[in-house]
């Protein structure tokens, strides 16, 4: 049997499944923001408990993979200063997880995980292609000439923290500022209805001084308040330029498009990308669609990875 690992800033996915990644057994559970110990551990203990649903041991396993948030420190099999875990330093992830299951780890960025998912478990998909995420961060994995790109230190595809507002209005949780991730993730989304309420001056009856104010609020009153509306077409802008970016760097036909805010408003997060696209773009227009493995799309990514010694490639898939 094979493991993959999703771990986000939100939540920690595990799954076990056979050569055929094959799900035969799954945990999920809150990410912890303590430290990067506590990180390690629930990953260590959503492993146990996928091998245990699947009724195995961590120990039968013969490998890993993971996706992970980022930035990565592969020879160091480690996260370094996550941007979305603003308390956590390091996360120690092959090391640890070596000694749990006696095997090797194939170590990810997320969205690479993701894009290999979507190779791997799809009917068809093209050699050039793209998985974005749109969550409480901004990234992407990208496919070229049949080739996942990873970059030597796992960083490849970290397109949340390029820049599309040159102004820097909003700040990034990498230090950075006017960064993709700023304006359109979901963690993001209320700042920025805040600055705009105070910079544009427009009415609204969005809680945003409640501290429970989320994301989920803007688009649930999108149709009905004027903020909210506001707030959705900047959104929406500024995802069309970000994908217009990933498009003039990478050429993929198709662009997946995954994470919460995506799969929870599909309509009100694609829409604007597929009609401003071809105004933005020089090149092919891919087609933009939402990823058809929702939640699992990392997680299955990186079990996949695990069955194929870490290249998602389905010919080196091991019997």
């Amino acid at each position: 049997m094979y493991a993959g690992v999703d771990l986000g800033a939100t939540n920690v996915r595990a799954v076990v499944g056979d050569e055929t990644a094959t799900v035969l057994g799954r945990d999920r559970r809150a990410t912890p923001s303590a430290s990067g110990i506590a990180v390690t551990e629930a990953v260590l203990d959503a492993l146990r408990a996928a091998a245990d649903h699947a009724g195995t041991t961590p120990e039968r396993l013969h490998a890993v993979g993971v996706g992970s948030i980022g930035p990565l420190d592969l020879a160091a099999g480690v996260v370094d200063d996550p941007a979305n875990l603003p308390a956590v330093e390091r996360i120690p992830l092959t090391g640890p997880i070596e000694n749990l299951v006696d095997g090797p780890v194939y170590l990810h960025n997320d969205t690479t995980a993701a894009v290999i998912g979507e190779r791997f478990h799809a009917d068809r998909n093209p050699d050039d292609m793209a998985y974005l995420t749109v969550s409480s961060g901004v990234g992407a994995g990208v496919c070229v000439d049949g080739h996942i790109l990873s970059g030597w230190d796992g960083n490849a595809g970290e397109i949340g923290h390029t820049t599309v507002d040159p102004s820097g209005a909003m700040p990034c949780g990498c230090g950075g500022s006017g960064h993709w991730e700023a304006y359109c993730a979901g963690t993001n989304i209320p700042a920025y209805a805040g600055h705009l309420h105070e910079t544009a001056a427009v009415e609204t009856d969005l809680p945003l001084d409640a501290p429970d104010f989320a994301a989920a609020d803007v688009f649930a009153a999108g149709d009905d308040d004027p903020l909210a509306a506001l707030v959705l077409e900047r959104v929406g802008r500024w995802n069309a330029i970000g994908v217009a970016n990933l498009v003039h760097a990478y050429a993929p036909l198709v662009v997946s498009v995954g994470g919460g805010v995506a799969l929870n408003n599909p309509d009100r997060v694609l829409d604007p990308i597929r009609e401003q696209l071809p105004e933005l773009v020089i090149s092919n227009v891919p087609e933009v669609r939402l990823t058809s493995l929702g939640d699992d799309v990392g997680v299955k990514g990186a079990l996949a990875s695990a069955v194929t010694g870490g290249t998602g490639d389905r010919t080196r898939v091991r019997g």
